[in-house]
């Protein structure tokens, strides 16, 4: 399995050559063409408290690959894809960084589940304007999920 990290082209190429990158760094590339990215293998988010993060993706619907409520890292199926949950000292602090996005077959069935078990979504599925269903909720530890499915054409 596959951590998810990677490093940006830029600070490999730093790191290789010995010093910061300037002027058109794209042209400092290797002009063969690069294998092809072909999905991503998982996300990692960080949690103070990995009970009570495993418990709020197993009530979404995710189920454990590896690890579980007392482990440092955990691995969530997430369809060919992975959910890693990894521990951190509770003195570490993150701010905003983005969202996950994970496609679901029906978005409303899953915000019923969502609020069936207990949780309470940031928004309502919604329609928007670039052609997916969507809506978003917060983990307990401040990190911002959504489930989404492109609408029919």
């Amino acid at each position: 399995m596959s951590s998810g990290h990677t490093q940006p082209a830029d600070r490999q190429l730093r790191h290789q050559e010995g010093q910061p990158m300037t002027g058109d760094w794209k042209a400092k590339l290797k002009s063969s063409k690069p294998p092809a990215i072909e999905n991503i293998s998982a996300v990692s988010l960080a949690t103070h408290d990995m009970a009570r993060a495993v418990r709020f993706y197993q009530a979404l619907g995710f189920t454990v690959r590896h690890g579980g409520l007392d482990a440092s890292f955990t691995s969530m199926n997430a369809g060919s894809s992975y959910l890693n949950l990894i521990a951190r000292p509770p003195n570490q602090t993150w701010s905003w960084w983005g969202r996950v996005i994970f496609y679901v077959s029906d978005v409303d069935a899953m915000h019923r589940r969502v609020v069936e078990n207990g949780l309470r979504p940031d928004t309502s599925p919604r329609d928007a304007e670039w052609g997916e269903r969507f809506f978003h909720i917060t983990d307990p530890d401040g990190h911002e999920v959504s489930f989404a499915r492109l609408l029919e054409s």
